[in-house]
């Protein structure tokens, strides 16, 4: 099979590596950045580049770019893709694309299906990409209710080979929503937490609960600003309620009333210890589906 990646940044660099490095197929990349391209060549993470019209002979195509810029590729280049083949994404929001993608490749007898690697670091760039980013991570697809299951499986089948952990099978409305609080959320919290004119006091007064809250203020702006716009209204709702929440803190501690505030941080302690029991049933069970 040949497997078409349009985009070689951290993502799209990784997605190549990997898939050369687990799997037999023809990896083509493309970037607009010439030197990106040659680095991918002569490391040997794709086996040619290629141009937007030469996607007539991939039978995958993988856009690794960010939301606007792969509804845009799409609408631009639809006429391209390869009638039957399968086309999938791989950024952070999915209702935004493929609600904007799925139907106007349908008219060219192309299978869009939206999908998110749960992997990342707090670097970007092609420099950056390794073939074992996504070992042990979650690989999330969102198909819509006319997605042929050969599609789903197919792209399963890939994250696999390529180390992803886990195939989650969500909505992409699901998606957002979820998104939104395990992700978006923490991006947001961590980016304000480092604002504190507290912070380049810091040296010496740190440990892993600082590292832990900080590590992901470190973003790409420009694409983390996207995801947020594509998401609005779930990661409004979070911020919204992480807000009233730090409310209940302030008029607390304002008020010098400690069983308000005890009250409010067993609630917070009790819910966590919950979260991680559901966790540790939920592995229990798979360990045992498995056996």
């Amino acid at each position: 099979m040949k497997i078409a990646v349009i985009g070689l940044g951290l993502i799209g660099g990784s997605v190549c590596k990997a898939l050369k490095k687990n799997t037999f197929h023809a990896i083509a990349g493309m970037d607009i950045n010439p030197d990106v391209c040659k680095k991918a060549l002569e490391c040997g993470a794709v086996d040619e580049i290629i141009t937007a019209r030469e996607l007539k002979d991939a039978d995958m195509s993988v856009l690794c770019l960010y939301p606007e810029q792969i509804v845009d590729f799409v609408k631009t280049n639809a006429d391209c893709f390869k009638p039957g083949s399968i086309v999938t994404d791989t950024c952070g929001v999915k209702e935004y694309v493929v609600s904007r993608c799925t139907d106007v490749l349908k008219q060219r007898d192309v299978i869009f299906v939206g999908s998110h690697p749960m992997a990342g670091r707090e670097f970007s760039g092609f420099d950056y990409s390794t073939e074992d980013l996504f070992k042990g991570a979650s690989y999330i697809v969102t198909p819509t209710e006319d997605t042929p299951k050969m599609a789903i499986d197919l792209l399963s089948t890939l994250a696999c080979c390529m180390g992803f952990e886990k195939v989650v099978t969500a909505t992409p409305k699901q998606h957002d929503v979820n998104i939104a609080f395990t992700s978006q959320l923490a991006h947001v919290v961590s980016n304000a937490y480092v604002k504190s004119p507290s912070l380049f006091n810091a040296d010496g007064f740190s440990a892993g609960s600082f590292l832990d809250l900080t590590r992901v203020a470190k973003l790409n702006e420009y694409m983390w600003s996207s995801l947020f716009l594509c998401n609005k209204e779930a990661l409004l709702f979070e911020l919204n309620h992480i807000i009233d929440s730090l409310c209940e803190y302030k008029n607390a501690m304002e008020n010098d009333d400690i069983d308000a505030l005890r009250e409010i941080l067993k609630d917070g302690r009790e819910r966590k210890e919950k979260s991680n029991e559901l966790y540790e049933e939920h592995k229990r069970r798979k360990a045992q589906n498995a056996g």
